[in-house]
């Protein structure tokens, strides 16, 4: 008999609640939960297709284990020996650092991503660590690092309730919003202009959240951080500035004021080619309306200027008075953030801890560039061993990083991959061991990542809508063996939460055992080490209390549960293990099957702020030393074509092309460009074009539309999949062209080491036919 089961969507950054209709055993049906109290019925086409990504046969069901040469079939426990019997010996003979661990985006889209990597790369002990963070966002963790002192306090558009919405760089009609979770976000702005609010989009793209706009603005790609810093100039010398109720906790409005006397309207306007009082209207708007936001995203981050725009989003933000403010821009509280400690001076964020050996790129956030990877495989120096092993989760740099020939014969050359995937992608069909999870309605979900960055706070959790099938093991195992396998030694336990906000942590020493030992010892280990530094902690609800005792009340179904109920318990709304009985935990939270709202985003100032003084840090030594840099770009014009990337609603980067139902129509790869250029070049629609960068060429069919500004043209991101050794049927039958081989990987933000995809120079010409 049919039934059906609540289910959290975990293919983009939306979170929408999805009511799945089930029988015999499978997926048939997906909807809109109604009454999931932060979604509300919304569905989008990736929600809706749901069962047809569940059930895709090309999913892999058994591990596979390479011999000689070959990947074949083999049971997991085959398949984890040859995991400790690869990795092992790598570390054993040259160190830590030479095991690499590349995280895909899909981790922050499922339980298990959130929960086991922090203590496998502690486990390690390696500085190895790339993630697709350097390919989308790390300017905005590095900017809220520098100025907030936390690289995670990452203040979002208080969407409902704003009269003024500044667009950079996004268009969330077709993303569904990204660092900034809202479920129906296209309803969200359609609300706003309802209500009288007023939408602005700057983009080189007429995009449709564009065309929803009451004012876009075609900006010229790349130039995002003079048009900001113009504006800032604007507000600071026409005496528009009013810091509202932030003014206590803000520092270096007048050494901000001098850092950007030169960038005025008339000088940026050629730059960015937007006229100088079309600059100065944006930034009067923005200072006259009764609350204001804006927010920067994709096209605004991955720019050679990316941590620069990044920063001055939320200097803007600042300077109007819309920090910490309803309507404004708000720091989300999550039930599964570290509750809230007293205000006061922290730690601060510190760059460049340590350096990729080849280039010297510093870290970020503990991570090098992954636009890196390849040359600390590739390349032998002095400093250091290359990175001769490789643990990708979720992970298809190939495509996803620039230059992916380079990558891929880097990753042929590994003495020793694993890779946690369900499909032999590009990526994948180079390792030696492949541990593929079970479809997502086989697994459990919360958003321990998303809800840190939700327009209200809320909190949700769905258990498996279907048992695992038989021969599957839950995602949650495959990453906690992984862990066993490759960490005997022992973790020394630094490690965070799934985001270093989080109630969960770690502190001390303390062996795993053996490979072999049962995958809960990893759930054990972090309960009783971040149970024994709360009680130690005399701001925890637990202080001085026996960590034995609070252990002993966790409940849940296994030891992913029971981490989930400590950190509800441990959290800003929790119970404090009986401290406060009204409080959250996971048995409240299951018998909330739709949810528990926790009211709209609240002011926190100062309380989020780690910075070593305690407040805003308008305008931090390295920003500082970055803008001379700015300042050669006034000067800078292209010569011929930038190029940029774009998003479709119905993928997300390179997961979903081999579902049928989500490739055709708009979600094509071709190459948009203006009707002008394409007349001026012989281009015709639907004919090929061929695009040359400074990594290489490709041919896509040619897309012409007035939606391009001219001397621009955009390919989409995530395909390519015509490399040998794959199985992903329907995606192969519609390849596509891989965008980031027009890119060698030597184009990349300073500051972040975010890779440039955007803006960069290209060579168009006619294509022929194949």
């Amino acid at each position: 008999m049919p039934r059906t089961a609540l289910r959290i969507c975990p293919l983009c950054e939306a979170t929408c609640g999805l009511t799945l209709t089930l029988d015999d055993g499978r997926v048939t049906g997906a909807r809109g939960d109604r009454d999931d109290v932060f979604s509300k019925g919304f569905i989008c086409p990736k929600g809706a297709s749901f069962p047809a990504l569940d059930a895709d046969p090309d999913r892999l069901r058994t591990p596979l284990v390479r011999v000689d040469g070959e990947l074949r079939e083999a049971t997991w426990e085959e398949a984890f020996d040859a995991v400790a019997a690869g990795v092992r010996p790598v570390v054993e003979r040259y160190g830590p650092h030479s095991v690499g661990v590349v995280l895909g985006n899909p981790n922050v889209h499922t339980v298990a991503g959130a929960l086991y990597p922090p203590v496998l790369i502690a486990g390690l002990g390696t500085r190895s660590l790339f993630t697709a963070s350097t390919l989308d966002q790390m300017p905005k963790h590095v900017s809220s690092g520098l100025l907030f002192g936390d690289a995670d306090a990452i203040p979002v558009p208080d969407l409902d309730r704003t009269d003024h919405l500044l667009l950079i760089g996004a268009n969330p009609l077709e993303s569904n919003g990204s660092l900034c979770t809202a479920p129906d976000f296209p309803g969200r702005l359609r609300a706003l202009r309802a209500r009288g609010g007023t939408l602005t989009v700057i983009d080189p793209r007429r995009t449709r959240t564009a065309r929803l706009a009451d004012r876009h603005i075609a900006i010229r790609p790349g130039t995002d951080a003079l048009l900001l810093a113009a504006m800032t100039h604007v507000l600071l010398t026409e005496d528009l500035v009013d810091l509202g109720e932030s003014a206590p906790h803000v520092r270096g409005v007048d050494e901000l004021a001098e850092a950007v006397e030169e960038f005025t309207p008339e000088a940026v306007a050629p730059g960015c080619d937007v006229d100088a009082d079309t600059i100065r209207t944006l930034a009067r708007e923005l200072s006259a309306a009764p609350t204001a936001a804006v927010y920067g995203r994709i096209g605004s981050c991955t720019v050679p200027h990316g941590t620069l725009a990044s920063w001055l989003v939320d200097v803007l933000n600042t300077l109007t008075g819309n920090l910490d403010r309803p309507g404004g821009v708000l720091f989300p509280l999550a039930a599964t953030a570290r509750a809230p400690r007293p205000a006061g001076p922290g730690r601060d964020f510190a760059l460049g801890r340590w350096h990729s050996r080849v280039s010297r790129h510093p870290e970020a956030k503990g991570e090098l560039p992954l636009s890196a990877l390849a040359e600390e495989i590739d390349t032998a120096t002095d400093e250091g061993e290359p990175v001769r092993a490789l643990i990708a989760v979720a992970a298809n740099p190939v495509l996803s990083a620039p230059d992916g020939d380079r990558l891929d014969k880097a990753l042929g050359s590994l003495d020793f991959m694993v890779s946690v995937d369900p499909y032999l992608n590009e990526t994948s069909r180079h390792a030696h061991v492949v541990l593929p999870p079970p479809p997502p309605a086989q697994s459990p979900h919360h958003d321990f990542a998303f809800n840190t960055l939700a327009v209200r706070n809320q909190v949700r959790y769905t258990r498996p809508a279907l048992p695992l099938e038989p021969g599957r093991m839950a995602e949650t195992e495959i990453l906690a063996r992984l862990v066993l396998a490759v960490t005997d030694w022992g973790l020394p336990c630094s490690w965070g939460s799934p985001r270093s906000s989080g109630a969960e942590s770690g502190g001390g020493a303390e062996s795993l055992g053996k490979h072999g030992t049962e995958p809960a010892a990893v759930d054990r280990l972090v309960v009783d080490q971040t149970l024994g530094k709360a009680v130690n902690d005399p701001h925890s609800p637990v202080h001085g209390r026996d960590p034995e005792e609070l252990a002993k009340l966790l409940t849940g179904d296994d030891g992913p549960e029971r981490r989930l109920d400590m950190m509800l318990r441990l959290g800003p709304y929790g119970d404090g293990f009986g401290a406060e009985p009204d409080g959250l935990t996971l048995d409240k939270l299951l018998a909330h099957p739709h949810g528990i709202d926790l009211g709209p985003l609240r002011p926190r100032l100062p309380q989020p702020l780690r910075t070593r003084s305690g407040r805003v840090e308008l305008l931090p030594e390295p920003i500082a030393a970055d803008l001379p840099r700015l300042r050669a770009a006034l000067d800078e014009r292209p010569a011929g074509f930038v190029l940029v990337g774009r998003r479709h609603l119905r993928s997300n980067n390179s997961w979903m092309h081999n579902v049928p139902v989500l490739t055709g129509g708009s979600n094509r790869c071709t190459l948009q460009i203006h009707p002008d250029d394409a007349e001026l070049l012989g281009v015709r629609d639907g004919r090929p074009v061929r695009v040359k960068g400074a990594g290489g060429e490709v041919t896509a069919p040619a897309e012409v539309t007035d939606g391009m500004r001219r001397g621009v043209v955009s390919l989409p991101h995530g395909w390519g999949h015509d490399r040998p050794g794959t199985r992903l049927r329907h995606a192969t039958t519609d390849p596509g062209v891989n965008v980031n081989q027009l890119l060698d990987g030597s184009l990349l933000d300073p500051l972040s080491g975010n890779a440039v995809l955007n803006g960069v120079p290209v060579e168009i010409a006619p294509g022929s036919n194949p």
